[in-house]
């Protein structure tokens, strides 16, 4: 038997029925052992004076006191977890996941394991999710081919990783890093957009001056600051004036509640893909016909032709149907 990873799954074993009971069968299935070995590393364990209990036949657990919280620090934890589990693209996941659980009382421990049950049945790209983490943590340029939102082309970069973001829509991950290769600026990239990472061996410190709070002020979901920006007028329908006044969207100024019971609204955004911003257009078209874009000409223009577009599409399959 390797020492090494004998030890590895006794430090795996108190984790785990630390976290929560588990059956001698399962903890055999999970390390491809035998039912026998499992029960000798339990005798082992409590031999080394780690208290396993018993609660039924072949179920164990190691009794484990989280750390003393607030109930709103533990609530906070609780809903982290669960935008960890929404985020999460692949099963590695699911390791970071129990180790925030550990740290909840009950019941929210339990909540929050049988709520995020399925992740190891994700099977995304984790390279490239190391690949990043790594180029962050030991800063070495990152470099991959990456290939922009509706683009057929791959296209080479080598990126300083400076941070990273998780985008309040999508919950997609996102790296934010100078670009060198062509731009020469701090740009955002997609991770499931890039291919073929690896880390050089140069290395950097990270800028000074770079931080994410005022890089992301104006971002409406992860296109942070840039020179430009653009202001963008709205007009909510009483039926969805709410919505703005409950100040969920960061950046939204309410100016004006009009009698019927609309508002006026104002955000300013960063514009891109032909000085549109269209991070803003997908989230107005989220309400339909409850939100009218009065300004810039260019984004209201842009979101008239696509209303109609639709509505064409819509009368052309009346006529098929009819």
């Amino acid at each position: 038997m390797d020492l090494k990873s004998k030890a590895e799954r006794f430090l795996s074993l108190v984790e785990r029925l630390s976290l929560r009971p588990h059956r001698v069968s399962e903890l055999a299935q999970l390390y491809g052992v035998s039912v026998r070995t499992v029960e000798r590393d339990l005798e082992a364990l409590s031999h080394a004076g780690y208290r396993i209990e018993q609660l039924g036949r072949g179920l164990y657990r190691i009794p484990d006191r989280p750390p003393t919280l607030h109930p709103v620090e533990a609530l906070a934890l609780f809903a982290a977890g669960r935008l960890l589990y929404h985020q999460a693209p692949t099963r590695q996941y699911e390791n970071a996941l129990e180790k925030l659980a550990k740290m909840l009382p009950e019941p929210l421990r339990s909540l929050l394991l049988k709520s995020t049950q399925g992740l190891e049945e994700r099977r995304g790209d984790s390279r490239t999710l190391e690949m990043v983490a790594r180029a962050l943590l030991e800063r070495r340029v990152l470099a991959f081919e990456y290939r922009s939102g509706g683009s057929k082309n791959w296209r080479p970069k080598e990126v300083l990783v400076y941070f990273l973001e998780a985008n309040r829509t999508n919950l997609g991950l996102y790296a934010i890093g100078y670009e060198r290769t062509y731009h020469r600026q701090i740009l955002t990239f997609k991770l499931n957009r890039m291919r073929n990472a690896r880390l050089l061996e140069e290395t950097y410190e990270f800028p000074e001056d770079f931080d994410p709070n005022v890089y992301l002020r104006q971002a409406w979901g992860v296109v942070g600051a840039r020179e430009e920006t653009v202001e963008v007028r709205l007009r909510f329908a009483p039926e969805a004036a709410w919505r703005a006044l409950e100040g969920d969207y960061p950046g939204l100024t309410v100016d004006k509640e009009l009698p019927d019971g609309s508002l006026l609204a104002r955000l300013k955004a960063v514009p891109f893909k032909g000085g549109v911003p269209w991070e803003v257009l997908s989230w107005v078209q989220s309400f339909g016909p409850r939100v009218e874009v009065l300004s810039p000409p260019e984004l209201r223009s842009l979101w008239l032709e696509e209303a109609r577009q639709v509505l064409a599409k819509a009368t052309e399959s009346v006529g098929i149907r009819g």
